[in-house]
């Protein structure tokens, strides 16, 4: 079965987007959440805010069981 993006419900800190971002990249969510907070700094935050935004509606959420 190939593997599917989903926004995560077990590393969830605001919509799951970064943590679901890792589990599919197979990397530390910490990792993840690291580089788009770099992201939406250096970037005066429009895009980082943005990008989580959409994130949050377009991908889905993991389903349990």
């Amino acid at each position: 079965m190939a593997k599917r993006l989903t926004r995560s419900r077990r590393e969830r800190i605001l919509g799951g987007v970064c943590g679901g971002l890792a589990e599919y990249l197979g990397i530390d969510p910490t990792i993840v959440r690291l580089v788009w907070a770099a992201l939406t700094v250096f970037t005066a935050g429009f895009p980082g805010v943005l990008l989580y935004l959409l994130g949050w509606f377009i991908i889905p959420e993991e389903r349990i069981g």
